[in-house]
């Protein structure tokens, strides 16, 4: 037996709190920060924007992303490598995705609320 001690794991838990670059989100997803804008314009994910961008120059280094919107580019990302799904087909997947998610939640409400 050896005296080496197991490869330690560490990360961020991310919320809608922590905001990331695009920089950040890109290496996260491992993806090109191109994709993340491709995302952006096609409508699929919409990154917070600070006040100064609101009223001026649009510039994707000034987005934020949080974690909800690297759960998003990490399907999207998927569904397109590796089923092929085209844009369209990301974003429809994405809508029902959450729709199934907002489906369980009230449910689970309502649930908690019958005693279950």
């Amino acid at each position: 037996m050896t005296d080496e001690t197991p490869d330690e794991l560490s990360g961020t838990l991310l919320d809608e709190q922590n905001l990331l670059t695009i920089a950040e989100i890109s290496r996260i997803c491992a993806v090109q920060t191109e994709y993340i804008v491709e995302l952006v314009e096609e409508g699929l994910i919409a990154p917070e924007k600070p006040p100064e961008v609101i009223t001026g120059k649009d510039e994707p280094h000034a987005w934020r992303f949080t974690g909800t919107h690297i759960r998003q580019a990490r399907i999207a990302s998927h569904l397109q490598s590796d089923l092929g799904v085209n844009l369209p087909g990301v974003a429809l997947a994405l809508q029902l995705l959450d729709e199934v998610e907002t489906l369980r939640a009230r449910l689970e409400a309502m649930e908690a609320m019958s005693g279950r």
